[in-house]
């Protein structure tokens, strides 16, 4: 049974209307200044009588090819079946209309579908020919907060600790929108946190880029806030407005001064705000997908999920082969440099000093 009707390359403007940040053409100009190249179709969808954007964006990779990443696409009609055989066809026949127009090296396409089950639901499922990466780009696992509720219910439905610490937080500290004059001191907590925590983090020329391109364009309201206490800067966050969905983009907080619960009053500034601003979920954008205590990111878990909301699954990342050599040659090497980078989280942290509260 045909799924896909037709796909034709667009203009990148044409994304502008995608449900996702993801998929906008927004990110496809942001991505476009850091080695990525944008490629925007639309899809037309046999028997729904429907048409969605999609971007799609081309990397180099080494040895002479490159791949094709499709994050939180393709975008399907709201009455598509929830079944997951198709799904994958959808998933399929998307990624064989596109071969024509990629690079003649492009040796797969990686897809990470934006489609998701809760909890307490079976885990969505991508089937042959797809294969699963051996790393996620965009985080599966999330908490989604409904800001359809007032502002008492949504802090009522928290942990009580955390509201609690919210209070605390926002006596303590003094939280305020620093946006793109703000990124020198954001960044500055940003490199501690990665210290600190084992993670990597781009240059600071990705997050002035980000707020650059987001001055200049209509529906997308990126906002960095800090909270400091004595006028020295504690914490810090960058979220993205856009449509009905606020999402939390990234973290950073110092090492010192932790019990006065900084990282709890900035997020519930930026819920206030999103709430404020129209938008119908605040998104924390990726937790660990259970409550294991091995897991290198475990205090992430806990901390995202005492917000309260709902968490959600999605399927991760998987691709589709165009050239099944070079595929299986580049996931050997992401297997081994994700088994390093793992190894080298779950080493001793260093110690926080004394008297701080680590999250």
């Amino acid at each position: 049974m045909e799924i896909l009707k037709n796909l034709t390359e667009t203009p990148l403007s044409e994304c502008k209307n995608a449900a996702s940040f993801l998929q906008s053409d927004f990110w496809g100009v942001f991505k476009a200044s850091f080695a990525w190249k944008p490629y925007s179709f639309c899809l037309e969808w046999a028997g729904f009588n429907e048409k969605t954007p999609l971007l799609a964006m081309y990397r180099k990779l080494a040895a002479g090819m490159g791949f094709v990443y499709v994050p939180w696409g393709p975008e399907l009609p709201e009455s598509f079946p929830v079944d997951g055989k198709p799904r994958t066809a959808a998933l399929t026949e998307t990624a064989r209309a596109m071969r024509p127009f990629l690079p003649k090296n492009t040796a797969f396409a990686r897809f990470d579908p934006a489609w998701f089950s809760r909890a307490d639901e079976k885990p969505p499922e991508i089937l042959k020919p797809f294969s699963r990466a051996a790393a996620d780009i965009q985080p599966p696992d999330t908490v989604l907060i409904d800001l359809n509720p007032p502002l008492d219910l949504i802090l009522a439905q928290m942990k009580s600790k955390w509201r609690y610490n919210i209070r605390l937080g926002c006596k303590k500290t003094r939280v305020f929108r620093a946006d793109a004059d703000g990124l020198d001191a954001f960044y500055t907590l940003f490199k501690e946190t990665a210290l600190r925590d084992g993670i990597a983090i781009h240059g600071i020329a990705y997050y002035k880029r980000l707020f650059e391109l987001a001055a200049v364009e209509n529906g997308v309201d990126l906002r960095l806030y800090l909270a400091e206490a004595d006028a020295r800067p504690l914490a810090g966050i960058i979220t993205l407005f856009r449509g009905k969905t606020a999402s939390y983009l990234y973290g950073a907080s110092s090492n010192v001064n932790r019990n006065l619960m900084a990282a709890y009053a900035l997020q519930w500034q930026a819920i206030q705000d999103a709430k404020a601003a129209g938008c119908l979920c605040y998104d924390l954008f990726g937790i660990p997908p259970d409550t294991s205590p091995d897991h290198p990111m475990a205090g992430l878990y806990l901390f995202k999920t005492g917000f309260g909301g709902h968490i959600i699954h999605r399927p991760g990342s998987w691709d589709y082969a165009y050239k099944a050599a070079h595929t299986a040659l580049f996931h050997a090497a992401e297997k081994l440099r994700k088994i390093m980078f793992n190894a080298r989280k779950r080493q001793p942290r260093r110690t926080v000093p004394a008297g701080t509260n680590g999250k």
